[in-house]
């Protein structure tokens, strides 16, 4: 039996993915750790796992920290200048401890001390990306949040895409100078980017997502496998669909679902009276998941509902049409149910996302900045009446169904244990 340590860091996009790999890596005989937020201390352990901190302790609560992560141009600096950089002393010890005696390091997406704790302990490290932006592929026309103008230039291709990661590197690499300097302190080689080219791990590294998403491309690192989405869904701590959800579904035709996923939740603004409005303006019967910090949305009635939180896997395959904001596990989730989208991105990944959807014929988007009821329902109303939208989403279902993310990821993680 390997001692494996996974170690999500982000929200509930991040971390379930994760989980539903800790789980099958169990069940298959294994001694699996958790190192992540403190926040999900209680959740880690209902499951049974043993947990360990993970620094820095972001508090979910904080919604002045959550508008500026989330803002559509500043979001993802502010999210590692800020709060993961300056952490990255306390990241290390915390990982450093949590791997004593390991086998194997899973490592999140922007767990940044991964590979310095691999090379002191001379350990095996898996690294992983959830969506396709962050495998920084010349062969896709990638969407930055900070530089969204420059999707109008990618039809020039890889070497447009290869030119812009130049200028992109060299522009972030004055965020990694107290990195370089940590780096330093170890003994380390300081010339290392965690966040670009030095964040694939040669042992192995995961893409946790599908090729209805995004196709293998031929400029991935080789240590690379494509799993497929990894679904952590119908687990107690996720909760029971409300009965009167059931009986509001059960007693009328499907409906629209607004949601925001479990980040962007905590910077609404008046997203969800607005999506209410849509509603309504289209004579549409509606779902509001509007956050368990929220409080629930003006304009609700008989026909528009909300609810603070409803498992996504059971009420999506249930909804006309889904409207969220493209992180990537809520992405996920609506393309395994095979429904059309009107996406509203926020900020990191997330226009990214939502293009890929777009390109596939599965949804509309419409940029943060002017989302109106009016607009909305316009773009409903196209989604809805299109039935090519939902005949392509069920297409893309299909593949997802096809795969098998958990099971490939572990096969994968297996092999590394393995090889010694």
């Amino acid at each position: 039996m390997s001692k494996i340590v996974l170690a999500p860091y982000g929200s509930l996009g991040d971390l379930h993915p994760l989980l539903a790999i800790a789980i099958e890596l169990r069940d298959r005989g294994h001694d699996v750790k958790i190192v992540t937020l403190e926040a999900y201390r209680e959740k880690i352990g209902t499951l049974g796992f043993e947990f360990s901190s993970l620094s820095p302790d972001l508090d979910p609560e904080d919604r002045e920290a959550a508008k500026r992560v989330m803002d559509s141009k500043s979001g993802s600096e502010t999210l590692i200048t800020e709060f993961l950089l300056p952490a990255i002393r306390d990241s290390y010890e915390d990982l450093l401890a949590a791997c004593d005696g390991a086998d194997v390091l899973v490592a999140g997406e922007v767990v940044f001390a991964s590979h310095s704790v691999a090379e002191k302990l001379n350990l095996k490290l898996v690294s992983t990306t959830m969506a396709p932006l962050s495998m920084f592929s010349a062969y896709e026309p990638n969407i930055f949040p900070n530089a969204e103008y420059l999707k109008y230039l990618n039809f020039l291709g890889p070497l447009f895409q290869r030119f812009t990661f130049s200028v992109m590197t060299r522009v972030i690499k004055s965020w990694f100078e107290d990195y370089r300097a940590f780096r330093t302190e170890l003994g380390l080689d300081p010339d290392h980017d965690p966040l670009v080219w030095g964040r694939f791990s040669k042992d192995l590294h995961l893409a946790l997502f599908s090729e209805a998403f995004g196709k293998p491309r031929p400029d991935w690192p080789e240590s690379t496998v494509q799993t497929g989405f990894c679904f952590y869904d119908g687990r107690k701590d996720l909760g029971v669909m409300p009965d009167e959800l059931l009986r509001f579904i059960e007693n009328g035709e499907p409906p629209i679902v607004f949601t925001l996923g479990s980040a962007a939740v905590m910077d609404p603004g008046d997203y969800f009276e607005k999506s209410i409005a849509a509603a309504k303006l289209l004579e549409k019967r509606a779902v509001c998941l509007y956050g368990i910090f929220n409080e629930r949305p003006h304009g609700l009635d008989s026909e528009r509902v909300g609810y603070d939180y409803a498992p996504f896997g059971e009420l999506f395959p249930k909804a006309a049409c889904i409207v969220h904001q493209a992180g990537v596990g809520t992405t996920a989730q609506v393309l395994k149910a095979g429904v059309p989208h009107l996406i509203v991105p926020f900020s990191h990944d997330q226009p990214d996302n939502a293009a890929r959807c777009v390109r596939r014929g599965v949804a509309r988007t419409i940029r943060r900045t002017e989302y109106s009821a009016e607009l909305a329902a316009r773009e409903l109303e196209k989604v809805l009446t299109d039935k090519s939208y939902k005949a392509k989403a069920g297409a893309l279902a299909s593949i997802i169904a096809s795969e098998s993310g958990t099971e490939t990821a572990c096969d994968a993680i297996e092999q590394v244990l393995s090889e010694g």
